[in-house]
């Protein structure tokens, strides 16, 4: 029996349910049938947003057909900016811009798995019809070279190693470039902290059994996913049983276990929707599971633990959630935010108690660490939901909650904010009795409030798609809440970067605030501040990386904006950056630097420290570097060249490696001449210890930007002595990050 046959049995039982009196508010949302398409309705599963054309407006995409037929997935463009005409009227885009393939969805992501700066496609498919998998759409604008906004089917690209070693899928279950399987919710985040997103693939298995296993498959940083499976543990076939080795999570498999110690897992459930968020401070990623017909679970990331290696998650549901969370079966959602504002993700279990005929939603609060208190009942919930998301429908700051219905009316309730509270509101929506399977929330006519759309099931005009327009005067004036700013070690400075990550919280749902401008502000001894982006790991982290040549004391904080323009930032943290990275002398006599190889072509090579020899010097020049780049008092001076010469200092931005004259040139890239000296006077020093490299002779260069630039003094070379004829020469280099 499928998910959907056995709704409609649960729906039968539930129409004499009796739900207490809410709060009566005065309608603030319609029902907008004129601005989106007109639709017979197509199975739909699902509903996201993204601005699929980068123009800055929200565009939808559609999953239809879920286990009941074969149906092409759509996509609805808004006629905002770039396309001229008004935002919050979405056109039928789907036969120019989505792929021409019909399979079963259940659920739609977008993602920019390439990391190309366009959103990319992620669909979910089940087999319990036609065997099938899951497929990717690559979005054409970006690292594609064609037009934004338009998508391509590369699901056959995309997989690596699937079924091979190191996989946990069988070969048996391998199908047209992907494997067959029965996923109704996958979701993406960075749960290595590699700057990427990876897959978390969840499966709830033929006739939801919940035998096969969830996986997760890490981005190699260009939108190709590997299985990860630490046990290297391959399945005989479709299911895993008990005893098996848990793939990714800590310990062996074993149903319902409430073991949390590692020893045992389990991997294998009836998910329908699946969650990633940091749930207990620290930073990574954990999951958060659910399970139509069993308890759902959670799953701590261990990349703290072990030192930032991902080597296994470890099952925590017997000690994350309280005694009797959750009973009976068809716990069809789940829902995670911040909805009591103190910097934890809370949740919203939709239909995780069930009694009897009585499908009841919950909330939870996390105390923190990952810990969530007991339950709290929401009253008039007992009918059959079947997805929540938070919002602010009334920009008021806090969070608020939106239910779609499976056959009846939806519901919203209000959040008070610190208070933790969820109170049921009447009123405030038209009466639906659609077979309602997804909703979203977003501005989709950016008009300063949060809208709905809703994803309903079966054919006919009667499950049309439609568009709950918010009709509040307000706007969004709360700015987004950052905690937590990763407190960075000292370190010695190097090429590595120093990465640091930060919780984003905001009154908009998750997926919308993945779109906040967050970026880091650094300072270097408190010197001027550079900005540095930070890109979302999803759930509600960021991550930035600052550039790890920076030397001295590095203050940093985070900060992000949302569509509104409204902005949080955190407090600055410091830490201290040490090492050789201020001052280093390179390419001395013969050249010799990593990859420097070119000998000296003179025949002495020099002394060591110094350039090639010239023809006054056997030793060679030399030049020296004193003084600190974040005060801005570096001097360069030389000596060990001809008494009657022409210096000119060079600034280069990149190594180089090539005779020049009778000496080797170093310091290459873009070039820049920062002064000439005409040492007349007979010294054989250049230029005297007063001369310094001022902001102007930099070539725009500021103490605390870290850039790296290579500096060498070219001088000419008299006949006679070591080196003749007459020719030129240069000093050995230096190294320097300002």
């Amino acid at each position: 029996m499928s998910p959907r046959n056995v709704r409609f049995v649960r729906f039968a039982i539930l129409l004499g349910a009796v739900a207490p009196a809410p709060v009566a508010f005065a309608q603030q949302f319609t029902r907008n049938t004129t601005n989106v398409p007109a639709n017979a309705g197509n199975y739909t599963e699902n509903v996201d947003f993204a601005d699929i054309d980068n123009d800055g407006d929200w565009d939808a995409v559609f999953a239809n057909g879920g286990d009941q037929a074969q149906l092409q997935n759509a996509v609805w463009l808004n006629q905002g900016f770039l396309q001229a005409g008004t935002l919050g009227n979405f056109l039928d885009a789907t036969a120019a811009r989505a792929p021409a393939v019909l399979d079963q969805s259940r659920d739609i992501e977008f993602v920019d798995f390439d990391a190309d700066g366009d959103v990319d496609i992620y669909v979910s498919n089940t087999a319990q019809i036609v065997n099938q998998g899951n497929r990717w759409w690559a979005n054409m604008g970006g690292a594609q070279g064609g037009s934004a906004g338009f998508y391509q089917e590369q699901t056959s690209t995309r997989w690596v190693g699937l079924g091979a070693a190191g996989s946990s899928i069988a070969p048996s279950q391998l199908i047209a470039g992907s494997f067959i399987d029965f996923s109704c919710d996958c979701d993406f985040g960075d749960i290595d902290n590699d700057g990427d997103v990876d897959l978390v693939h969840s499966s709830y298995g033929f006739s939801l059994q919940g035998n096969i296993p969830t996986r997760l498959f890490l981005n190699d940083g260009s939108g190709h996913f590997a299985e990860f499976n630490p046990s290297g543990f391959q399945l005989a076939g479709r299911d895993i049983a008990n005893g098996n080795p848990g793939i990714w999570c800590q310990g062996t498999q074993s149903a319902n276990t409430t073991n949390t110690t590692g020893v045992n897992c389990d991997v294998a459930a009836s998910p329908l929707d699946i969650d990633v968020g940091d749930i207990d401070g620290d930073l990574d990623l954990d999951i958060l599971h659910g399970s139509r017909n069993e308890l759902p679970r959670m799953y701590v990331n261990r990349l703290v633990e072990n030192g930032g290696t991902p080597t296994f998650f470890r099952d925590v549901t017997g000690s994350a959630f309280p005694a009797g969370y959750s009973t009976g079966q068809g716990h069809y959602e789940q829902e995670m935010g911040d909805f009591d504002s103190d910097g934890d993700l809370d949740i919203y279990g939709l239909n995780w108690q069930v009694v009897g005929a009585s499908f009841n939603d919950v909330s939870f609060r996390n105390n923190g660490s990952g810990v969530y208190a007991a339950a709290v009942g929401l009253s008039g919930s007992s009918s059959d939901d079947n997805e929540a998301d938070f919002f602010d429908y009334d920009l008021d700051g806090d969070l608020d909650v939106f239910v779609a219905n499976f056959n009846g009316q939806e519901r919203i309730y209000t959040g008070n904010g610190a208070g933790g509270t969820l109170t049921l509101a009447s009123g405030l929506l038209p009466a639906d009795g659609t077979i309602s399977l997804d909703a979203d929330c977003c501005d989709v006519d950016s008009d300063g409030d949060y809208d709905v759309f809703v994803a309903n099931d079966l054919t006919g005009a009667a499950s049309n798609e439609h568009y709950l327009q918010n009709g509040t005067t307000n706007n969004d004036v709360a700015a987004p809440v950052l905690r937590r700013l990763e407190q960075a070690a000292n370190r010695t400075a190097g090429a590595p970067p120093t990465v640091v990550r930060v919780q984003v919280y905001d009154n908009a749902p998750y997926y919308i605030t993945w779109y906040n401008t967050t970026s880091l502000e650094v300072q270097v001894n408190g010197g001027p501040t550079t900005v540095y982006p930070m890109k979302p790991s999803m759930g509600q982290i960021f991550r930035g990386e600052i550039p790890g040549n920076l030397v001295g004391t590095i203050s940093y904080r985070a900060v992000s904006t949302d569509k509104y323009g409204n902005t949080g930032t955190t407090a600055f943290l410091n830490f201290n950056a040490t090492g050789p990275a201020v001052f280093a002398s390179f390419c001395a006599g013969d050249g010799l630097l990593a990859d420097h190889t070119t000998p000296c072509p003179c025949a002495n090579n020099g002394a060591a420290g110094n350039g090639c020899a010239n023809s006054v010097n056997a030793n060679g020049a030399n030049l020296v570097a004193t003084g600190t780049p974040a005060s801005d008092n570096v001097v360069l001076s030389g000596s060990g060249m001809p008494a009657v010469v022409s210096c000119i200092y060079l600034q280069g931005d990149a190594l180089s490696d090539g005779v020049f004259g009778d000496g080797v040139r170093c310091a290459g890239g873009g070039l820049i001449r920062l002064r000439t000296k005409n040492n007349l006077g007979g010294a054989s020093s250049f230029p005297d210890s007063t001369d310094t490299i001022t902001l102007s002779a930099r070539g725009g260069v500021t103490p605390g930007s870290g850039l790296r630039r290579y500096y060498q003094t070219y001088y000419r070379n008299s006949a006679g002595g070591f080196c003749p004829p007459e020719t030129f020469n240069v000093t050995n280099g230096w190294q320097i990050d300002w």
